[in-house]
This record gives structure tokens, C-alpha cells and sequence, in this order.
């Protein structure tokens, strides 16, 4: 029997690197691909051997790490951020439909971002830094809301839903007292692109990356035992709230800097968990799985917004476009399986 348990473990345990090592296969095969593509098309040997000074052309370079580099590391880290910080949600409040961005998060990044933009003209990297602060104050006025002698994942949802509601009309309402300028700038933003990164938001971004996605790998224990239940946590020694506090804040200040990085795009954090959850089921985790999966939807949406449709496009359009459709597929199948709430 112990036999039999420690190999079925093995197993699960393999399937799990198997396919997060394919899936970031993929998503680097969208990072190369991604700049390939474009007004002057280049061969993978020729983007790889600029990424990684193999070879020295001038022209080549220019292209690939001046011109195209930006944009694909942009897509890269805020898809891989956006991916981390939605499964990190569905899976603590038990619901696919608890993604950051549908729950409020975003739109609390939003508020703030076009209120430093139309009411004090800021610019620059006081706008990113805003819409951290948004998010995070966003993230604490539902918890607060929401927390009745503990914190259920159905009850976050529906605050979460009423606050996004608010910080939309707060948005609208700012927008109407905005000169036409700042109305456009903020409009720009609000849509959602990866190619209006700035160098320095992207470098803070990669950093706080390389420092909470290790963090986010090891409080998977603690959120396997919140799965449990609260009662079933504590006895295995978890301190709820803190853990559950913990798993909160990490992916409020990803889902922050990606919002500040490419502004609000939408649905890649919806759908990257339960893509990730459905290719490594039934092995548990996923949090590099799903973060490898929202990069390779962000880069592939990004590519398509500028060089398939006839006119170029904002990439949260993409987005938008085809995450509303996956949207009601799922509230259609939660419904069914009865795991809507």
C-alpha cells in the first residue's frame, strides 16, 4: 500500500514537471515568435542569435532588441504575472470565477491610475505607482467587507463584483470632468496594451517577479490545507488568517504592477488557472504552469492585435474579445457542476 501511494505521488509529481516544463516551452516559442513577426520578417536563428550576442548584426539587433524586445518582455512578465495571481485567487476562495481582475482589483488600479492622470496630471512612473496603491487599497476594502468571522470565497466574489461596479462609475465620473487630453490618455491606458511599458516599470516588475513567484511556490502547502476548510487548516497547524492574508497580498501587488505596466487587460488571469489546472489535472499546484500559460495568451493576443487583424489594436481588445466568450462558458458549466458558488 505505502508502495502504491509513494509511486502514485512520483507520478503526480512527474506529470506536474512535465507539463510545466511544456508549457514554458511554449511560452518562450511566443516570446522568439513574437519577434519574428513584423514589417520586416526574421528567421528564430536570427532572433536567437541577437537575444544571446551569438551573432553580431547591426540591423538585426536594432530590430530584434530595440525595437521588438520591449513589447515581448512586457507581454511576457505582465501575462506570466497575470496568470500567477489568478490561479493564486480561484484556488484560495475556490472558485474559477475569483480572478483578480473580475473581483475588483483591477478596477481599484484603474480608479487610481485615471485620478492621478486627469486630477493631478501626473505621468511618467507616478502612474503605475498609483495604481499599486489602488489595487492594494481596492484589495483591503473587500477583505474588510467581505469578512464575517472569517472569509468566505462566494461572499469575496460578490463584494468584490459590487466594489468594481463603484470604481467603474468613479472611473466614468472622472473621465466626464477630464480636459480632452487627459480623457484620451486615460482612455489609452484603460484599454490595456503591453507596448505602453515604460523601461523602468518593466524592470520592477521583473524584479518583484523573481522575488513572490518562489514565495507563491511555497505557500502552496498553505493553500492546499485552505482547501480543506478553515477547521481542517488550523488542525494541521496553519494559521488561517495569516496565510490567507499572505495569499491575498502576493497577487494583489502582481496583479498592481501588471495593471501599471500595460494598464487593466483583461481575462488573461480568468482563464490561464483553469487552463493550466485542466492540462496538469490530476496533479496539484500550478502556480509556474499557470503563469506559463498567461504569458503564452498574452503573447499570442499581442500578436495578434498587431499583425493579423487589419488595423492594429490595443491588446486588451484581443483579450476582451475572446476571454467574454470562455466568460460565459464558464458561469454555463460552474452553473452545471454546481461549483458557482
Amino acid at each position: 500500500m505505502t508502495t502504491a501511494v509513494r509511486s502514485g505521488k512520483t507520478a503526480l509529481a512527474r506529470r506536474s514537471v512535465v507539463v510545466t516544463a511544456v508549457l514554458g516551452v511554449v511560452a518562450f516559442a511566443a516570446f522568439v515568435l513574437s519577434m519574428m513577426v513584423g514589417s520586416v520578417w526574421l528567421g528564430a536563428g536570427e532572433v536567437l542569435g541577437s537575444l544571446f550576442r551569438v551573432t553580431v548584426d547591426r540591423g538585426t539587433d536594432f530590430i530584434v532588441l530595440d525595437l521588438r524586445l520591449p513589447q515581448a518582455t512586457s507581454a511576457l512578465t505582465v501575462g506570466f504575472a497575470l496568470g500567477v495571481s489568478g490561479t493564486l485567487f480561484q484556488q484560495l476562495l475556490r472558485n474559477p470565477l475569483a480572478a483578480p481582475d473580475f473581483v475588483g482589483v483591477s478596477s481599484g488600479a484603474s480608479v487610481a491610475a485615471v485620478a492621478g492622470i486627469v486630477v493631478y496630471g501626473a505621468g511618467g512612473l507616478a502612474v503605475p505607482a498609483m495604481a499599486v496603491v489602488g489595487a492594494l487599497v481596492s484589495a483591503v476594502l473587500m477583505y474588510v467587507l467581505a469578512f464575517r468571522d472569517g472569509l468566505s470565497g462566494y461572499r469575496f466574489i460578490l463584494v468584490g463584483i459590487g466594489v468594481s461596479a463603484f470604481m467603474i462609475g468613479v472611473v466614468g465620473y472622472l473621465l466626464t470632468r477630464a480636459d480632452l487630453h487627459d480623457a484620451r490618455q486615460a482612455m489609452h491606458w484603460l484599454i490595456g496594451s503591453v507596448g505602453q511599458a515604460g523601461p523602468t516599470e518593466l524592470r520592477v516588475l521583473m524584479v518583484v517577479l523573481v522575488a513572490l513567484v518562489p514565495v507563491a511556490m511555497l505557500l502552496q502547502r498553505q493553500l492546499r490545507a485552505l482547501e480543506l476548510g478553515d477547521d481542517l487548516a488550523r488542525g494541521l497547524g496553519t494559521r488561517v488568517e495569516w496565510a490567507r492574508f499572505a495569499l491575498i497580498a502576493l497577487p494583489v501587488v502582481l496583479i498592481g504592477l501588471a495593471t501599471a505596466v500595460a494598464g487593466p487587460i483583461q481575462f488573461v488571469a480568468l482563464v490561464a488557472g483553469p487552463v493550466a489546472a485542466r492540462l496538469l489535472r490530476p496533479a496539484p499546484g500550478g502556480v509556474l504552469a499557470a503563469g506559463f500559460t498567461g504569458a503564452a495568451v498574452l503573447l499570442m493576443a499581442d500578436m495578434v492585435a498587431r499583425h493579423v487583424l487589419p488595423t492594429e489594436l490595443p491588446t486588451g481588445v484581443v483579450t476582451g474579445a475572446v476571454g467574454a466568450p470562455y466568460l460565459l462558458w464558464l458561469l454555463a458549466t460552474a452553473n452545471r457542476e454546481g461549483v458557482g458558488g
